[in-house]
């Protein structure tokens, strides 16, 4: 039977490099950013949707969806995160089902999503992994590694779900305050924990 993992972590905790070695150790990758891409990109009636909530000012010139632009409206506006969120997701939900629906029954599907906690659905999966790292580190990658104002920083690390919540509905932690390599060997365990494999 198809295990299905929930994979979550909140913003700059390390969650893309956990679901690419999850996708090193044969696990497919469900990636719900990317899905929440696709669903508005150019021409979709996710896009169309969007600009109808929203107006034209969230277009590029090119008709791209403005994601630093949406991004400034959202975070700083809790209805307007909730109406994209009323929006995109269920037509990301749609393509996760289809996407799903073509595993194996020995395969190990790893759902990576974000915002898991907010999204209500971590009891539908048979782990969650929570890729964890305090708060202080979050910021100061944000800062260091995107280029981000401290107060942008703190602004999207306080949009998402806090600490104590996704920890809450973890069956796995993967601590990320370490190495790259300390962080493969406890993505290796999970990985032996949840396939049952032998190490």
């Amino acid at each position: 039977m198809t295990v299905r993992v929930g994979l979550t972590g909140g913003i700059a905790a390390g969650k893309s490099t956990v679901s690419a070695m999850l996708a090193d150790l044969g696990a497919i990758i469900i990636d719900a950013d990317l899905l929440a891409r696709e669903v508005v990109a150019r021409g979709t009636p996710g896009l169309a949707r969007v600009v109808e909530a929203f107006g034209e000012d969230v277009l590029t010139p090119e008709g791209d969806l403005d994601r630093p632009a949406v991004g400034r409206l959202v975070f700083a506006d809790e209805d307007a995160r909730r109406t994209l969120e009323s929006i995109v997701h269920p037509l990301v939900f749609e393509r996760i089902v289809e996407l799903e629906s073509g595993a194996g029954a020995d395969d190990v599907v790893v759902h990576d999503i974000p915002l898991l906690v907010e999204s209500g659905r971590a009891g539908t999966f048979d782990a969650v992994l929570v890729v964890d790292v305090p708060r202080e580190l979050q910021l100061a990658r944000l800062v260091q590694d995107r280029s981000m104002e401290p107060d942008e920083a703190t602004a999207r690390i306080g949009a998402q779900s806090s600490r104590e919540e996704r920890l809450a509905i973890a069956t796995h932690v993967i601590d990320n305050t370490g190495s790259r390599e300390d962080l493969r060997k406890r993505v290796e365990e999970v990985w032996r924990e949840i396939t049952g494999a032998v190490a």
